[in-house]
């Protein structure tokens, strides 16, 4: 583990901000927050590139999944400008663990920063998705 810890941390944080933020406004500064401006997200499903079309991404995740959130699993691993993290989709009305909600897609994360801690690329995969997706 590297002595930067925080710096992943943080910059992790700030991506589970944007991908739960409701409202156009709000998610727009919270991409802003999280993305180089040029930043780029790519998994199995999807591709996009800029702080528009990855906002774009996020709203159509959670038009598609209402009333669920994003939350990590597991810890912030990094070195240099790279971290990767696992996470999963969960039902805000109440924790998995405790019978309130079921994950029904959860996967794992690399993320690459620039020298302002900023997302320049995020490389997902899917380790469970609902069928049909």
């Amino acid at each position: 583990m590297s002595a930067n810890t925080d710096r992943y941390e943080n910059a992790v944080a700030r991506y589970f901000q944007a991908w739960n933020a409701r409202g156009f406004e709000a998610l727009a500064k919270a991409v802003d927050a999280a993305w180089a401006e040029d930043g780029r997200y790519t998994d199995p499903l999807a591709d996009a590139v800029g702080h528009e079309e990855i906002a774009e991404l996020v709203s159509a995740v959670q038009a598609q999944f209402p009333g669920f959130s994003f939350r990590p699993t597991g810890v912030v691993d990094g070195h240099h400008d790279t971290a990767r993290f696992s996470w999963e989709l969960v039902s805000d009305a109440g924790d998995p663990s405790s019978g309130g909600g079921a994950a029904p897609v959860a996967g794992s994360d690399v993320i690459t920063l620039d020298a302002q801690d900023r997302i320049t690329s995020v490389l997902g995969f899917l380790d469970r998705v609902p069928a049909g997706s």
